[in-house]
């Protein structure tokens, strides 16, 4: 198991609670537990918010559950993933020392709506943070019968911390456009808050350039499949209030800053633009890079550990993300405190070794540097703006790496 210290910086770089950072560890060794099983490697597919943010591009939305698609509707059986996760349970403590508690496990089947066998399960861990025998628990959302559009990919999770196995972690998935579909799907059937909050990220992901005919077609049978009508931008703007009404409750615990509901939801008629008749915006170019200079570009996990002020880094990269504004506090050259208004963009490391922020300042009107070891602090402001070149703190699309001056130890410890 990892040290409690691993997991309270992660938490303070990121500005999430150490109870979140603690079960998004978790989560990457239940993946691990669960696509290394000879039962189950290849029969279940990994799905949902949770996918997104471990196997696609990194987000700031820390999911709780893990959703899947089964191929074996025995699976659905409350023997057989008692013994299953049993196994499960001892094969991670042998590998990363992260005790499960068999005996707590809950598996409740029922029916669901098309008269097919689905599952909600609990999985509960000891934790770092809980004492005594207050276990939390990891929440399995587990189908049979959901219409399988696209081949499943294999995909590497994103586990940014020290105790990554040799080779990393796979897992099977629905594809980006898949996984797109089912979004736009769940937005305008469960009208909650994170099914916007994925919707908008997937579509801002400068990773992917996914066919947007292709996206409304699987759409279009995800829809036929569940009985509703096809889902449009008038369906969901009906259920407004229904998804502000849920913002605070479902995303404040899962993000650093909750970030206002208009930067959020005035971005929907873009979308279904994009869907419907593939309007397409021309892309930004990046900001101008001098010639003596690289782009650094986070490594699935952020900037912890690549340069120094990860903490202040990361709400800036959450900032850039969320398209919102931010003030810096800032040291300037001449030793004066300023507290300028911008629009955060890409991070640069000159041939010197300097790290700056290329932003553009609202005050002064165009793009500024400001080297990273003046910033003081950060302060995301509930501010939106329309971005004028490229983001490059953006959502990742694959693992990446970014060349440090040090890097920590990687190992495994037991507690």
């Amino acid at each position: 198991m990892i040290s409690r210290n691993e997991l309270l910086a992660v938490a303070d770089a990121t500005g999430l609670s150490a109870n979140i950072v603690e079960k998004d560890f978790v989560l990457g060794w239940l993946l691990r537990g669960i696509f290394q099983h000879d039962a189950l490697r290849d029969a279940w597919i990994f799905k949902g918010g949770t996918c997104l943010k471990k196997c696609y591009f990194e987000t700031y939305r820390f999911s709780e559950d893990l959703d899947f698609t089964l191929l074996h509707a025995e699976h659905i059986d409350d023997a057989f993933l008692r013994a299953t996760f049993a196994d499960i349970a001892r094969a991670i403590y042998d590998e990363a020392g992260l005790e499960f508690s068999p005996d707590r496990m809950r598996f409740d089947i029922y029916d669901n709506p098309r008269g097919g066998r689905s599952c909600q399960g609990r999985l509960y861990y000891r934790s770092e943070f809980q004492s005594g025998n207050n276990f939390p628990a990891v929440k399995l959302d587990l189908t049979a019968d959901e219409l399988i559009a696209e081949a499943p990919v294999s995909r590497p999770v994103g586990h940014p911390y020290t105790d990554e196995p040799d080779g990393g972690i796979h897992a099977l998935c629905y594809p980006y456009e898949e996984v797109f579909a089912e979004k736009l799907r769940a937005l305008g059937e469960r009208t909650r808050a994170r099914d916007l909050y994925d919707v908008v990220h997937l579509h801002r992901n400068p990773g992917y350039a996914p066919n947007p005919q292709h996206i409304r077609e699987l759409l279009a049978r995800k829809c036929e499949f569940k009985r509703i009508p096809l889902i449009t931008l008038e369906i969901v703007q009906a259920a407004r209030d229904t998804v502000i009404g849920t913002w605070e409750g479902m995303l404040r615990h899962q993000l650093p800053e909750l970030p206002p509901f208009a930067a959020f939801w005035d971005a929907l008629p873009e979308i279904f633009a994009w869907l419907e008749r593939g309007v397409i915006s021309s892309p930004l170019a990046a900001v101008p890079l001098p010639v003596d200079a690289e782009v650094l570009r986070p490594r699935f996990g952020g900037f912890i550990g690549v340069v120094a002020n990860g903490s202040i880094l990361e709400r800036i990269r959450f900032a850039a993300q969320s398209r919102l504004l931010v003030e810096l506090q800032y040291t300037a050259a001449d030793g004066h405190s300023r507290s300028p208004v911008v629009e955060p963009y890409s991070l640069r490391r000159s041939r010197a070794g300097d790290v700056s922020l290329a932003a553009h300042d609202v005050a002064v009107g165009h793009i500024k540097t400001y080297r990273v070891d003046r910033i003081r602090g950060v302060r995301v402001l509930e501010q939106p703006f329309v971005p004028r070149h490229a983001i490059e703190l953006g959502p990742l699309s694959s693992p990446m790496t970014v060349p440090a001056r040090a890097s920590g130890p990687r190992g495994k410890s037991r507690r």
